[in-house]
């Protein structure tokens, strides 16, 4: 018998989707069939990737295996269909262009922008290196992606990289398989790509290259503040060690208060300033390079005004080549925050920056290699052991989320007005947007509008429907009634709920209860609500217990300035206010227009948010009369609490569902802070803890098993890790977000994830 009716030849058509463009796939396939001496082609598509190959049965069968277990460590495949096919006798594999006829929807997913690898850190700082301290060095294994693509297949002239032509140097490496440049699509050197120019307030150019790279870091050395282009806008860069240009920095920028994000040079710079553990120092090496939240060290000699009363500092290392030039050429840590105003959106265009940035910048250090849209940085911290995404952006979006029990087809979900992220969903896949901010501005407003019909371009689904918040004031409510689509309206804290248990896999046939605590969430009664417990099953909510409602004199000025928020509760309570320290917080005037309103019930609104009652209890422990930024009071709360004090809380009772009083919480506490220390310093970890227990009975008096941890409160380490703990004394079963926002920047997956199993009204 003939070695070919041994093992004869066969050809196989493989149709892959997910994370399979823009992370080395098809070099990767290159060598693997050339090692297994199989002819066929390989071409990216509108879909994601096709493949064939014709060889040995034996040599196919170690190429499907392959395939799977040998991917490039990026790469993600979701679905995989495999065919047998005529053979067509060609020689040699071979990648052909890719296709643009339109396949699956939203089968492809978009590869997220890729820390700088080891490979080419080392090659940038080689003297003998032709990319030496060159800011725009990548391969396939690292560099930019999401920020650059405009629109797919991915190929280099469907991005940004578009107008720079490979010099021939660049074209050998781009074409040679046994080069880890093979298909890299930015491919790009000192010859042939984008360049550094150090730029003055007035956008003349000064220096270029290595020279105005050179200048960037003398003004920074000399106290100055810089604006630099990087992946995915542009960031605002100052000494982290000189308080004054820190001081400057927050005057121009409008920044009062709010901590700000610093970039090390490395891990070895940190250790005299943080404390970082080995999954908080896991995170800062990946490939995603978010800023993670960690503990500075009590003797940290850096400025008190870089997190002012905050025990933790938001740091970051190089991740783009441009950054690890920068902080190499520097040795110390800087300012690294987002190139805005306000709440604007990061600029991401060179003359935009100039007109945005010009009263805060003392220069410029810019590129000509465009960004295609904003790519905030992420913010992680790690929470019960695992990691906990506060803000979901580079490194992060737009990869697919699988999301089970999907009976709707394709549409858009826009989030809400504070952390917007928009969604789009189609089948049993969600892709969530990169952070696009609050929608306070004019210039927030238009990158959100831009990102409706963008984003779902990009990836491939064309909206049948749209999604939004019930809230009747919202801007994203009011652009998504002005779209002539099929619409869904949707309470809010339910879309908190159903973000949760999707994330963590719970079946929505599955009985579950939702801790839902936030700042504001309009409620079905339409009051204000933020104090839920929501028993959730098969894509429908019932409120099963809520925190008594108190009145918010002032409305919003109660949301900005915690001492009105803790006159309400005082108030609800039946405490007098001359009983608490808050009686010297307030002017005679803010006491008379406060207690007015709330005996009038004029200008308030009722509300049961746990966010309030944590802005209350700070105001009144003294810890923080006014919200410099959203959440600082309860901030400022969370910090004080400096232990867990278990079995030490204030009494909690909750004998059946309904309505949970709060006020005698209340009462205990300002009897502490009036008994004056030890006990008023125990009153943050007291209320923490009963907080607590009050989850862990709510819980128990329900005959569900899995318990979710949901809503802005939940981003507070103490309150989350001591509800998991009393949750799991009491046998049940706690989930909460790891990669989905558990704040607002998660409403948006909520919102898809409820729709995607629902039916479109008048459909």
């Amino acid at each position: 018998m003939s070695r070919n009716e041994l093992d004869p030849v066969s050809r196989l058509r493989f149709e892959l989707e997910g994370a399979v463009q823009g992370v080395g796939f098809r070099p990767f396939l290159y060598r693997l069939a050339s090692d297994l001496n199989l002819s066929g082609w390989a071409r990216n598509t509108c879909s994601g990737l096709q493949i064939e190959v014709e060889g040995s049965r034996v040599s196919l069968e170690s190429f499907t295996c392959r395939l799977k277990t040998e991917r490039p460590p990026h790469a993600e495949i979701v679905h995989l269909r495999q065919s047998e096919i005529t053979c067509t006798g060609d020689s040699g594999f071979r990648i052909e262009a890719s296709s643009l006829e339109k396949g699956l929807v939203g089968s492809l997913e978009i590869a997220t922008d890729l820390a700088t690898c080891h490979d080419c850190i080392q090659e940038i700082f080689d003297t003998s290196n032709r990319r030496y301290l060159y800011p725009f060095t990548n391969c396939v294994n690292c560099g930019p992606r999401f920020s650059i693509i405009l629109e797919t297949p991915y190929d280099r002239n469907r991005t940004t990289m578009r107008d720079f032509n490979m010099c021939p140097s660049c074209c050998e490496e781009f074409e040679s398989p046994s080069n880890r440049r093979f298909h890299a699509q930015p491919n790009a050197c000192p010859t042939c790509g984008p360049q550094l120019s150090w730029v003055n307030n007035s956008g003349q150019v000064l220096e270029s290259r290595e020279a105005g790279l050179e200048s960037a870091c003398r003004s920074i050395e000399e106290g100055q503040i810089i604006a630099v282009k990087g992946i995915g806008g542009y960031h605002l860069l100052a000494d982290a060690r000189n308080g004054q240009a820190i001081k400057r920095l927050r005057e121009r920028k409008g920044r009062e208060a709010k901590p700000l994000a610093m970039m090390f040079p490395n891990l070895e710079t940190t250790k005299d300033y943080v404390i970082i553990s080995a999954e908080e120092q896991t995170l800062l090496v990946s490939h995603m390079a978010p800023i993670v939240i960690v503990n500075r060290k009590s003797n940290c000699s850096l400025p008190t005004n870089l997190a002012p009363g905050n025990p933790t500092f938001g740091i970051m290392l190089p991740y783009s080549p441009l950054h690890h030039i920068l902080m190499r050429r520097l040795g110390f840590p800087v300012v690294a925050t987002s190139g805005n105003l306000g709440d604007e959106p990061i600029c991401i265009e060179n003359d935009e920056a100039l007109a945005r940035l010009g009263g805060i910048a003392d220069g410029f250090l810019m590129h000509d290699r465009d960004i295609a849209r904003p790519v905030d940085d992420s913010v992680v911290r790690i929470a019960a052991g695992r990691d906990l995404v506060l803000r979901r952006s580079r490194g992060y979006t737009p990869r697919r989320i699988a999301v089970s029990g999907a009976t709707n087809s394709a549409g858009l979900a826009v989030g809400g007005d504070l952390k917007n992220t928009i969604a789009v969903f189609s089948g049993g896949s969600v892709w969530l947007s990169q952070h696009l901010g609050d929608l306070a501005s004019l210039e927030s407003r238009d990158a959100f509008n831009e990102n409706l019909t963008s984003f779902p371009n990009l990836i491939g689904i064309e909206p049948r429907g749209i999604v939004c918040d019930r809230h009747p004031g919202y801007l994203s409510r009011i652009e998504a009634k002005s779209r002539q689509l099929p619409r869904i309206e949707l309470q809010h804290h339910f879309c908190h709920a159903m973000a949760c248990l999707a994330e963590n896999g719970i079946d929505p046939k599955e009985k579950a209860l939702a801790v839902v605590w936030d700042g504001t969430g309009f409620g079905d009664d339409e009051t204000i609500w933020g104090g839920e417990f929501l028993l959730c099953q098969n894509n429908q909510f019932e409120r099963y217990a809520w925190l008594r409602p108190f009145l918010l004199p002032g409305n919003e000025k109660a949301v900005r300035d915690p001492r009105f928020a803790a006159m309400g509760c005082l108030y609800e309570a039946g405490i007098d206010l001359v009983e608490t320290k808050l009686k010297n917080l307030l002017s005679r005037e803010e006491r008379t227009i406060g207690e007015k309103m709330l005996k009038q019930a004029i200008h308030t609104s009722r509300c049961s948010s746990a966010g309030r009652l944590f802005d209350a209890v700070s105001a009144l422990c003294g810890l923080q009369g006014r919200n410099n930024f959203e959440g600082e009071a309860a901030m400022a709360l969370e910090f004080a609490a400096t232990d867990k004090l278990a079995g030490s809380g204030y009494p909690v009772s909750f004998a059946e569902r309904g309505m949970i009083d709060w006020r005698p919480i209340l009462r205990h506490i300002v009897g502490d802070l009036k008994s004056g220390p030890p006990e008023a310093e125990k009153a943050p970890s007291r209320f923490h803890w009963t907080l607590a227990q009050m989850v862990a009975n709510v819980a128990n008096s329900c005959d569900s098993r899995y318990v979710a941890l949901t809503g802005g409160c939940f981003q507070n380490i103490v309150l989350l890790e001591s509800a998991i703990d009393s949750l799991r004394k009491i046998g049940k079963e706690p989930v909460w977000h790891r990669l989905i926002p558990p704040n607002d920047g998660g409403l948006a997956f909520g919102q898809a994830v409820i729709a995607t199993r629902g039916k479109w009204p008048h459909c």
